[in-house]
């Protein structure tokens, strides 16, 4: 079955970049001239994602605006004959009826953010994208993922994975290794921040899932985990039981933008894809260097 749904869980408050979220959504924190919430929607349309289901909380209003018709704007642009501006936001316009807002009412953690869309997603195959991590390359990693996916037939659940040093596996959810086919395997176990020394692999999950529906069925009832949150990882582990995992490993540069090193990585290396920007702050970096 096509997956033409995708889940972007952004009720989170932005603890780590505090305090430039004190009263704006981490989504909207800009990398270059673009929002967070905005790059990861295009990956999502570039992998050919139809439906765009916000899973938000309180004070998110700005997403859901962002994603609107600004009609005094459009009036201005076109007065003053921003052509380039206005063929922008044209480009980025979803159309009618495309995206969805739903409420996660508490903090409960991913796995319930994700259990909130259920309604929308229904019985079908799905995507979820963490909008604060990015991956710059072309296909996007959504795109690799659903390439990967229509290979391995009905009811395969596809993880993107990454490597991360030996000494940092237990900050991070680890899959095992089983039979590998070039860049995708087949994943034998998942274990979320395991002690020092026992990770099966150095393989880390990262914030790009495709789900079969039936996981709903068991974050209804999943009991809560780490941080005393409902985790999507235990989910999918025990779903695992049941539907086969694998993992992809993705082509291109994860950042983490939830983290104020990583955003600040994350904007430096989207400039640099900029013909327009990139010789400027070469210039501007050698400055600052050198002092």
């Amino acid at each position: 079955m096509k997956i033409r749904k995708a889940v972007f869980p952004v009720a989170g408050l932005g603890t780590r970049v505090l305090p430039a979220t004190k009263a704006m959504p981490k989504e909207m924190l800009t990398i270059v001239d673009r929002p967070l919430i905005q790059y990861v929607v295009d990956e999502a349309r570039e992998a050919g994602i139809e439906h765009f289901v916000f899973v938000t909380g309180r004070n998110k209003g700005m997403i859901e605006d962002h994603f609107d018709r600004q009609f005094e704007l459009d009036v201005t642009l076109e007065k003053r004959n921003k052509k380039s501006e206005m063929e922008i936001l044209a480009r980025d316009q979803p159309e009618a009826g495309a995206m969805s807002f739903t409420r996660q009412q508490a903090p409960h953690g991913l796995g319930h953010a994700v259990w909130c869309a259920r309604d929308i997603v229904g019985n079908e195959p799905f995507a979820v994208v963490l909008p604060d991590e990015l991956v710059l390359n072309t296909p996007g990693c959504l795109k690799q993922m659903i390439q990967a996916a229509e290979k391995l037939g009905d009811k395969a659940n596809v993880i993107a994975v990454e490597e991360v040093p030996a000494d940092k596996t237990h900050q991070y959810g680890i899959c095992g290794v089983g039979k590998r086919d070039g860049k995708m395997f087949e994943i034998d176990g998942m274990v979320e921040k395991p002690a020092p020394g026992t990770a099966p692999s150095n393989l880390s999950i990262s914030g790009r899932y495709i789900l079969q529906p039936e996981i709903f069925q068991i974050l209804a009832t999943q009991e809560r985990g780490a941080g005393g949150e409902i985790q999507l990882t235990d989910a999918m582990i025990g779903l695992s039981k049941t539907q086969k995992f694998y993992g992809v490993e993705f082509e291109g540069e994860r950042h983490d933008c939830g983290s104020k090193a990583g955003f600040l990585r994350a904007n430096i290396a989207f400039a640099m894809q900029r013909d327009d920007l990139r010789a400027g702050l070469i210039e501007d970096m050698k400055r600052y260097l050198e002092k």
